[in-house]
């Protein structure tokens, strides 16, 4: 379970008057229930891409996976950075959530095996993965899958009052050195 408490502020600018922060309860919500997200990457020559992908909230961040030859892999191999959306088209509506992180491969069996389960409850039997090489494994073959720990997330509300609220996450604790 991912501790980190984020630092919450409102931007009135873009929010109704007397509007108040969206609490990060709510995005979170919205990120674990969202079906599609869309994941914005850098090309080699500096264009974005972005595409539809299902995501996986677990443990304090947004997971996803892959095919390691995809443009999105290999761009991600280049740059780590990257943004990932969720929301309503909506104008009258919903919770629009932005998470800006770096995108880090997941290898570790133990939590890759929680992440297929996680995969099947959200899914479905149709999302059924198998845990190989440090990767998932499919009808394709390995399937890498990436962790997206939120640095900074963006929680746009829309209704019948607007706000634009921005959580700021601590940066991970270095790692201790004997």
């Amino acid at each position: 379970m991912d501790a980190r408490v984020p630092v919450t502020d409102l931007d009135p600018a873009y929010s109704s008057p007397g509007a108040e922060p969206t609490p990060w309860a709510s995005a979170r919500d919205r990120l674990a229930e969202a079906e599609v997200a869309w994941l914005s990457t850098v090309r080699p020559d500096g264009r974005p891409h972005v595409t539809p992908l299902l995501t996986v909230w677990f443990d304090g961040a947004l997971h996803f996976c892959t095919g390691a030859e995809e443009r999105k892999a290999r761009n991600l191999a280049d740059e780590a950075r990257c943004v990932i959306t969720t929301g309503s088209s909506a104008l009258g509506q919903g919770l629009d959530v932005v998470v800006e992180g770096e995108a880090r491969l997941v290898t570790d069996t133990a939590r890759l095996h929680a992440l297929a389960a996680a995969w099947v409850t959200k899914y479905g039997d149709g999302w059924r993965f198998e845990v190989h090489d440090g990767a998932f494994r499919d009808h394709r073959g390995d399937v890498p899958v990436f962790e997206v720990r939120p640095v900074t997330v963006f929680g746009f509300a829309k209704g019948a009052e607007f706000s634009q609220t921005r959580w700021r996450f601590p940066a991970a604790a270095p790692a201790l050195t004997p």
